[in-house]
């Protein structure tokens, strides 16, 4: 049977946009608790309606207990140097994603993750990623209440690819 999952957004992606909250509506189906949800039922919201977009496809970020959210960057997307309170744990779902550590934002030291990749975020451990020439999609499993902070970057190079 299908249902309407409610669930708030209180995450946030940094870079194009900053913290972004806004109700989000999933359609899964549900059979005795168990959830189902295929690719093209991913309701992925950007605050702008461009740039990088997120869902949640379970729990909320603001809230305590377990999380999973769906990070998608569009070609050329990326974030600024940011941290989170706690530790998330990410999976690579689409694409080569981009990933540094540190405040400098910097595309050539970036490490290109493929499909299927792994990556701890560590609480409070400054990072910054994104997509170069094709779509990501990234999910991320954390446990709640988390925040996302935003770090100076100060003098940064402009050499993230821009998408074509």
């Amino acid at each position: 049977m299908k249902v309407l999952i409610k669930a708030s957004l209180a995450a946030s992606l940094v870079g194009v946009a900053a913290l972004f909250p806004f109700a989000l509506p999933v359609i899964a189906e549900t059979d005795g608790g168990f959830i189902r949800l295929a690719p093209d039922q991913v309701p992925f919201k950007s605050p702008l309606g461009a740039g990088p977009s997120q869902s949640i496809i379970y729990g909320d970020p603001s809230k305590p207990g377990i999380y999973v959210v769906r990070n998608r960057f569009p070609p050329g997307a990326h974030s600024k140097p940011h941290f989170h309170s706690q530790d998330r744990h990410a999976t690579v779902i689409k694409g080569v994603w981009y990933t540094g550590i540190g405040p400098r934002l910097d595309f050539a030291s970036a490490v290109p993750l493929k499909e299927g990749s792994y990556m701890l975020h560590p609480a409070n451990g400054v990072h910054w990623d994104g997509a170069g020439e094709e779509e990501v999609v990234v999910q991320i499993v954390g446990i709640g209440p988390v925040t996302t902070t935003p770090v100076d970057a100060g003098d940064t190079p402009d050499n993230w690819p821009k998408p074509k």
